[in-house]
Formats: C-alpha cells, sequence, structure tokens
C-alpha cells in the first residue's frame, strides 16, 4: 500500500469515527420517524364489489389493474350489493366497498369509523315493466309514471344485500302506496330478469351504472318499457341522497330512436367507503383511480363531474378530497409510487430531524481535529517529563536513549497533510531535548 493511500485510509477512518455518533443519532432519528408515520401502506387491500357481471364487478376490476401499476394487490370480494358491502365494511372484513346512497339506516350504527372517498358516479334507480302488465287506463294505456300505478303488479325489488329494497320502500312509503297490495319479491337480478321476460314478474327494480349489461339488453328488449319518474325533481328535494336525472331520448341506440323519448329518472349517488384506519397513501391511490375511472362523460355526467365530494352521507377523508381536487402530488407525476409517497410522508420529519442534527453536526469538525492532534500531544507529556527528570539526573545516557525511542515513535504516526506542521513540530521540540541532554551530559565530564 503506497504512503498516500495508507494517509487517505487514517484520514477517512478518523473522520468515520469522529461522525459515528452524530451519523448514528441521525439513523435512529430516522427510524423513530419511519416507525412513528409509517409512510408505506399495506401491499394487498380487500375491495367489495357486487354480484357478477354487475357495474360494481366491472368498476373493482379496472381499480384492481390500476393499483397493480404502484405493486398494490386489490383483492375483490364479490358481495350481494350495496348493503351487503357496508356490513363488510362494519365487520372490517373489506378495507373498500362500493355503497350506494340511501343504504344505511337512519336508526342503523353511526359508522363513526368509516370515511367516504367522494361520489363516483350516479346510479339511476330502473323500473322496467312488461308493457302488457301496465294497466290499460293509464294516460298513454300501458304505461307507468308513478309508483302508485304498481298496485297489483308482481313487483321484485332485489336482494336485500343490495340495498335496493330499502331504496324501494322509502320510495313507496313516500307514494302512501299500501305493499299488501303488491306481490314483492326478493330474486337475484339475473333470475329476476329472466322471470321478468318470461312473464313471471311484471316489474323489476334494480340501481345500477348505465354501463351494466342487463341495463342495456333491457333498454333494447321489445315488450319491455322503463317507467318514466315524473316526479324525479320533487323525489331529490324530499331525500338528499338521490339526483334528478335524464336518460336523453336515442342515447343508448341512435339509428334505432333507444329510448324512443327522454326518460325522467333518479339516482343514488354511489359511494366508495373506507375504514378510517386504512393508510392515507391507500386513500390516495384509490381516489386517484376513481379520477381516472369515473372522470369521463356518460349518460348522465359531464367530463371531470365526477368524482366529486358532494352527496357524501359520511364525511370524506382528506386525503381523497387532495386528490380528487388537486389530481396526483407533484413528486408522483415524476417518481415511481413508492419513492414519492416515502419523500412526501416523510419531508416534514426529515426537516425538523435535520433543524436538530445542524446544529450538532457543528461538534464534529473539532472532534476530528481532537482526535488526529491527540496523536501528537500525548507525546509532549512524555517529552515534558522527560526534560524534568533531566534537570536532577547526572547520567543523561538512559534519557537519552528514551528520547531516541520517542523520536523512532514520531516517525511512525501517520496525520493528515494539513497536520503535518504540528508532527514536525513535535520533533523538533524532540530535537531540542536532545542537544539540552547533551550539553547537560558535556557539562558533567567538564
Amino acid at each position: 500500500m503506497t504512503q498516500s493511500i495508507r494517509f487517505t485510509l487514517l484520514s477517512l477512518r478518523d473522520l468515520l469515527v469522529s461522525a459515528g455518533p452524530f451519523v448514528a443519532l441521525a439513523v435512529v432519528l430516522l427510524a423513530l420517524a419511519y416507525w412513528w408515520l409509517d409512510p408505506n401502506p399495506p401491499k394487498r387491500v380487500t375491495l367489495a364489489t357486487g354480484p357478477e357481471q354487475s357495474a360494481y364487478e366491472a368498476f373493482g376490476k379496472r381499480y384492481a389493474t390500476l393499483l397493480a401499476k404502484d405493486g398494490i394487490t386489490v383483492e375483490l370480494l364479490p358481495s350481494e350489493g350495496s348493503a351487503d358491502n357496508l356490513r363488510l365494511l362494519r365487520e372490517g372484513k373489506a378495507d373498500f366497498g362500493f355503497v350506494q346512497g340511501g343504504t344505511r339506516e337512519a336508526d342503523g350504527p353511526d359508522d363513526a369509523d368509516l370515511e367516504s372517498l367522494g361520489s363516483l358516479f350516479l346510479e339511476p334507480v330502473w323500473l322496467f315493466y312488461r308493457e302488457a302488465a301496465a294497466p290499460a287506463t293509464t294516460t298513454p294505456p300501458h304505461t307507468l309514471e308513478s309508483l302508485t300505478q304498481l298496485n297489483g303488479l308482481r313487483v321484485n325489488v332485489g336482494t336485500p344485500g343490495s340495498g335496493v329494497p330499502s331504496l324501494v320502500r322509502k320510495l313507496l312509503d313516500s307514494n302512501r302506496v299500501d305493499l299488501s297490495k303488491l306481490t314483492l319479491s326478493e330474486l337475484e337480478q339475473t333470475p329476476a330478469t329472466v322471470a321478468l321476460l318470461g312473464g313471471d314478474l311484471d316489474a323489476i327494480v334494480f340501481a345500477s351504472a348505465p354501463e351494466s349489461l342487463m341495463v342495456q339488453m333491457l333498454l333494447q328488449t321489445p315488450g319491455i318499457k322503463l317507467m318514466d319518474f315524473a316526479q324525479n325533481e320533487a323525489y331529490s328535494r324530499r331525500f338528499a341522497f338521490l339526483s334528478p336525472v335524464l336518460l336523453p331520448r336515442g342515447v343508448v341506440d341512435l339509428a334505432s330512436d333507444v329510448p324512443p323519448s327522454n326518460v325522467r329518472l333518479v339516482a343514488p349517488t354511489t359511494t366508495l367507503l373506507t375504514r378510517a384506519s386504512t393508510h392515507p397513501a391507500l386513500l390516495q391511490l384509490f381516489a386517484l383511480a376513481g379520477n381516472t375511472i369515473h372522470g369521463s362523460a356518460g349518460w348522465f355526467k359531464r367530463t371531470r363531474e365526477y368524482p366529486n365530494v358532494h352527496n357524501n352521507e359520511l364525511p370524506v377523508a382528506q386525503e381523497a378530497e387532495r386528490s380528487i381536487q388537486g389530481g396526483a402530488p407533484l413528486l408522483q407525476r415524476y417518481l415511481p409510487f413508492w419513492v414519492a409517497n416515502l419523500v412526501e410522508r416523510m419531508w416534514l420529519a426529515m426537516g425538523i430531524i435535520l433543524a436538530v442534527l445542524l446544529p450538532l453536526s457543528r461538534v464534529v469538525p473539532p472532534l476530528y481535529a481532537f482526535r488526529v492532534r491527540s496523536r501528537i500531544f500525548r507525546w509532549y507529556a512524555q517529552l515534558r517529563a522527560l526534560e524534568a527528570r533531566a534537570e536532577d539526573c547526572t547520567d543523561t545516557a538512559p534519557l537519552l536513549d528514551e528520547l531516541n525511542q520517542m523520536d523512532r515513535h514520531a516517525e511512525k504516526i501517520v496525520v493528515p497533510l494539513s497536520y503535518t506542521d504540528e508532527l514536525y513540530s513535535l520533533r523538533n521540540n524532540i530535537q531540542l531535548v536532545r542537544k539540552k541532554l547533551l550539553q547537560n551530559n558535556n557539562t558533567a565530564r567538564q
């Protein structure tokens, strides 16, 4: 090993030893901040969706695809629908779930441990009926425009887990409809549709996004009509979770003019709920994914109208609100999610740690200088003691041998170049003491 490399390695060793406590303190503080803030989210979450072939299931798959790009595995948990999703969230069996407005009962749990990630889309109430089953006395004939005209009909209101039965009962109760005059059933959507087409049911009610394949099919089925909610504005004033919407003429099929006229509907807003204990980074990712999935124009919305923070029955999580209104944070636009998220959630802690460590860092240079100089200065104590002994000693030969040994040790001291002047000062002082001892020895001989 060359002399220059040796000097460099020794200098680095001194620097590392001097700065060691400072570095160790910084590492401990960063580890404590990481443990306290827990910046990185779990890599696996559960999303409660809905029945097979439902809009909830389709949207769940899109969320899973988008979050997989950021290393998050979204496990889709099939359910009967909105009410079932709310139950799964309450029981802690799901981390996220699609829940339709109006699903929560007024006398139910307060759900203080649940939060909303914003309103995602409108989910109209679709009341399809067989034209032949509608009363001929209506105007125009065989056309339903009011829930009071359902008297005597066989109506399927969906499974209890979907939340639709509760919603339908609220609507029927507001119209003072006597339920004993209806034949209500709670079949799943697919069997109910088969029964409707086979004549075993007169009407079916379900709430679904217009993207649902079932909606698309029924709108174009001959003999099946969609009820026009003529009082949709009044419904929205009576129930805060409902919005009046319009299905424009020809929007389904312009060539076939489906539907043949504008259809007024009422639509609860579907929200994405989560538990309050969910990691903030996951709230951000799901909210950003919602911007991508639900932000385009549709039958009942304009571009970027959804997601939004309106019509929420539960408080909107702050992280989700920021993501809905502001989009992706700056760092996430240019860096991988895990890196950007770590910096975003640790920057304040790192700033505080830096503010604490900066004053302490001033101790490192003096400590380094003391460590290097101590190799030189410790010999001065021996040199001083040797010189004191020489004043009372008549035989200086042993002292000269000790001084020569000290000089040989001094020759082997290695210090950075910036401290070599102090090393040479030590050797010069050893030489001065040697001259003094030689003079004393000559005087003693004379």
